[in-house]
């Protein structure tokens, strides 16, 4: 995995976004890790809205039919 300081980032931050490899870059300041920066994975975010259409819901989904026994 690519260590780089805050500093070298900012300078370089759109030509190392193009390079980002699959493990990402871990941002240092002073030496400590900050942030951690991973690319987006296309073949999931296809996943998304992919099953509008397909799916029909029955019932209530927002309820588990349970009775709750309270106290009054």
């Amino acid at each position: 995995m690519k260590t780089i300081s805050a500093i070298q980032f900012k300078v370089y931050c759109l030509t190392l976004l193009d390079q980002i490899s699959l493990e990402g870059i871990v941002i240092t300041k002073h030496g400590m890790p900050v942030a951690k920066v991973l690319p987006i994975h296309t073949d999931t975010a296809k996943l998304i809205g992919s099953f509008k259409g397909k799916i029909k819901i029955k019932g209530n989904i927002l309820s588990s039919r349970a009775r709750w026994i309270t106290e009054r």
